[in-house]
């Protein structure tokens, strides 16, 4: 059995990382609106982040399955050196298994080569295991949102100095 790995996105993921983010949704309740579910960018995420100056999107793949996402990239509609982590999701069976942990710090190493200063990432209230790992990760919890992401339904708003 292959372990997973992490690398850079490739065209041929966009299918893959679509279905993905609608299956965490669907599986978690999470709203369809003011979400990453209506972003634009979803359906093109290489071709997205390849546009993006200081931007990287990463999955993790096991046995050929794309089985988790995330990224970062400047935060948008905001004016200062920070970036957002992005569109960090997990099938079931990549959850618990440290892989999480691996794709922050991969995601933070990058951020820190493109010299950020902080970074910042919203989620939602009942995502608890999910803060819980961005918190060992040094997130801590902020009041109100940074930038203008257009996520208005997720209200939990975390950064990172850097």
């Amino acid at each position: 059995m292959e372990t997973a790995s992490i690398r850079k996105i490739r065209a041929s993921d966009n299918e893959k990382i679509v279905q993905i983010v609608h299956q965490v949704f669907e599986e978690l309740g999470v709203p369809k609106t003011g979400t990453a579910y209506q972003d634009k960018e979803l359906y093109g995420m290489f071709e997205a982040f390849e546009a993006m100056p200081k931007a990287d999107y990463y999955v993790i793949e096991e046995e050929g399955q794309i089985i988790g996402c995330a990224g970062i990239a400047p935060l948008a509609n905001f004016e200062g050196n920070v970036c957002e982590l992005q569109k960090m999701y997990f099938l079931p069976v990549a959850r618990g298994r440290g892989l999480g942990k691996e794709l922050i710090k991969i995601c933070l190493t990058q951020a820190k080569a493109y010299g950020y200063e902080n970074c910042y990432l919203e989620t939602m209230p009942y995502m608890k295991t999910a803060q819980a790992l961005y918190q060992k990760n040094g997130f801590e919890y902020i009041n109100g949102p940074m930038g203008c992401t257009g996520h208005s339904a997720c209200p939990v708003h975390m950064l990172k100095k850097l």
